[in-house]
């Protein structure tokens, strides 16, 4: 008897170890598209040992050729079609630096795959794409993920954490959010990210959808994916001779039941930006980088000034290090988090009724 428990006990430990081990290995990760400027973000990567990169997929074979030299990988893992390169390198999970509107075929063809996918932001060009890409990954059980500069931002983990303790500031009243530089074309693009960036169909608009969508973002999770009541906003074209089919300004208006966020969105700030101001009924919170922030609570002098490092609070400041570990189901995806589902087809609900906005020149109820 003891030696048949024994001998259980030794396959069961000996089996643990091996998914254990199998659960370590590197992650086998293809990427879909490279034009987007963000595409150093994984390429230029350090080697953590978390993902093995076993295909790259884009039409622009020469640019692909060009990376391939850049970031020294091998050009026999580059291919021109998505669906053969899913089924030759058999990725495990996928990442999109194409077009925004490429998104949703990225996902049409992993998720039947069973192949995890994260997008860069914005989800989709329009609600339409984005409940598609939601009724996918949902039918084929894959996590989908939207990946956002903000959310590394230990200066964003903190004001949620602060929001969260509801002594601190209160009931939040007004979100002001800031997002922008001087323009792609100034800032130096390259032409194949600028290509489609500042093309109505392929990126769904200019600054709008750009940079409004960081905004949208962050105001889902705050309110744990309140349903505004309204969207206003004005977009404008200050440069039509730089960019003469979108928008390259948008102001955003989004009303909710108790609260009210104010999303401004430029290719036009003298200097690239990213900062948040959250006010409560008792005080206020202001992110003014990834690491300054300043706060002050009612009764209070004046406001105080914070330096918050990566350490200080429990955020990820590598999104593919969050992205290996909802895979490896070390974490589970936060309901209404900045990188969840959910959240991200709001954010395109959002900006879909933003868009409309602008267009018709009134106000855009939800339903």
């Amino acid at each position: 008897m003891n030696q048949a428990w024994n001998k259980s006990l030794f396959l069961l430990v000996a089996v643990l170890f091996f998914a254990s081990a199998r659960a370590q290995e590197p992650i086998k990760l293809a990427v879909a598209g490279v034009t987007h400027g963000h595409i150093s973000f994984i390429l230029g990567r350090p080697d953590k040992g978390d993902f093995k990169l076993v295909g790259v997929c884009d039409s622009h074979q020469e640019l692909t050729r060009e990376l391939a030299k850049q970031y020294d990988f091998s050009t026999s893992l580059i291919y021109s079609d998505l669906e053969k390169m899913l089924d030759e390198a058999k990725p495990q999970a996928v990442v999109a630096f194409g077009s925004i509107y490429d998104h949703l075929a990225v996902v049409e063809a992993c998720a039947p795959r069973g192949i995890h996918v994260m997008v860069e932001k914005p989800l989709a060009v329009s609600k339409e794409h984005a409940r598609r890409m939601a009724d996918l990954a949902e039918k084929y059980q894959i996590h989908l993920l939207t990946n956002y500069e903000t959310s590394w931002y230990p200066t964003t983990n903190y004001s949620f954490d602060l929001v969260q303790n509801e002594d601190f500031i209160g009931p939040i009243r007004k979100v002001v959010v800031h997002d922008g530089h001087q323009g792609p074309k100034e800032i130096g693009c390259g032409p194949y990210f600028l290509e489609w960036l500042t093309d109505p169909v392929l990126n769904g608009g200019g600054a709008l959808i750009d940079f409004g969508c960081y905004g949208a973002n962050l105001m889902t999770a705050l309110t744990k994916g309140e349903k505004p009541i309204s969207v206003t906003a004005v977009t404008r074209q200050f440069k039509p001779e730089v960019y003469p089919k979108v928008d390259d300004d948008a102001t955003i208006i989004v009303s909710y039941p108790q609260s009210q966020c104010i999303i401004q969105a430029s290719w036009n700030w003298p200097f690239n930006r990213k900062d948040m101001e959250i006010y409560g009924a008792a005080g206020y919170i202001k992110a003014d980088n990834s690491n300054d922030m300043r706060i002050r609570r009612q009764g209070s002098q004046k406001e105080k000034q914070l330096k918050v490092q990566a350490d200080d609070v429990a955020v990820y400041t590598d999104p593919f290090d969050y992205f290996a570990d909802v895979i490896h189901g070390k974490i589970q995806v936060e309901p209404f988090g900045v990188y969840s589902l959910e959240n991200n087809v709001q954010v395109v609900e959002i900006l879909d009724a933003a868009r409309e906005s602008a267009k018709k020149g009134k106000t855009i109820y939800f339903d």
